[in-house]
């Protein structure tokens, strides 16, 4: 039965997403990703797999919905050529929150400075109507139908896209940068503690599946502890109200790199 739903998913993954070579583990990791998405343990998926069009990704959540795979509606969202899958419900109760919360809990990575540093309150004015607009966006699309793939475009949001992605990923701390003089940032040679979340995929039997992969810079990580804390246990509390994953395993390492690209 299970090398049979293997079978399926790899052939699914292939037709639809126009990848021929594509390996059997790499389509289970893709339909364990949006499962992560479906059952609300992230409120969003940043589709990097192959350079399928939203029709085509659409068709293959269609499909998954079909097998009775994924079981709620998705939004693929189309942001300046980045694809989005989103659990509209749940990306909105979080954003909604988050306009309320006092301290966004942003890291400047600003190339001007010589290294990272909690973001200043006094531009927060701006993050907040930048949170705000994507909520209208989303909000659209709350009452779908179940059984549904909604799909939107935004051509060019003058956003920060890194920090709305951060966002919508529900990174406990996303990374924001000056773009007044480029898209550099201070991350180079700067020690980064990583965090990185996997567990095991019931529905369809796949290991080790990275639901959160995120860096948080060691010289701010004091002023995150508690809030990374919180984070940590509401991703437990989520992950007990769910059937989908077992086995939760959170990995903290810290690494150096020559470059940072966000």
């Amino acid at each position: 039965m299970e090398l049979c739903l293997h079978k399926k998913l790899h052939s699914v993954a292939k037709c639809y997403l126009k990848m021929k070579k594509m390996s059997t583990s790499v389509s289970l990791n893709l339909a364990a990703k949006i499962i992560a998405v479906d059952c609300g343990l992230k409120p969003c998926f940043l589709y990097d797999y192959s350079t399928s069009g939203v029709q085509q990704i659409r068709s293959y959540i269609k499909e998954l919905q079909h097998m009775r795979i994924i079981l709620g509606h998705l939004l693929i969202l189309n942001i300046a050529e980045n694809i989005l899958i989103i659990n509209v419900s749940e990306a909105v109760s979080y954003l909604q929150a988050l306009l309320h919360d006092h301290d966004l809990h942003l890291i400047d990575v600003s190339a001007s400075l010589s290294q990272p540093v909690m973001f200043s309150p006094n531009q927060v004015l701006e993050i907040r109507t930048h949170i705000a607009d994507l909520l209208d966006i989303l909000k659209q699309y709350q009452h779908a139908q179940p059984d549904s793939v909604s799909v939107d475009e935004i051509q060019s949001p003058g956003w920060n896209l890194c920090t709305m992605f951060g966002f919508l990923l529900h990174f406990p701390a996303p990374y924001w940068f000056s773009t007044v003089k480029g898209f550099d940032n201070c991350l180079s040679l700067t020690p980064l503690r990583h965090f990185s979340v996997q567990a095991n995929c019931s529905r369809i039997c796949h290991q080790a599946v990275q639901i959160y992969s995120f860096t948080v810079p060691e010289c701010v990580y004091q002023a995150l502890k508690l809030h990374l804390e919180k984070w940590t246990e509401w991703l437990r509390q989520t992950f007990h109200s769910q059937t989908d994953f077992t086995d939760l395993n959170i990995v903290t390492d810290t690494v150096i790199l020559t470059a940072v690209a966000l």
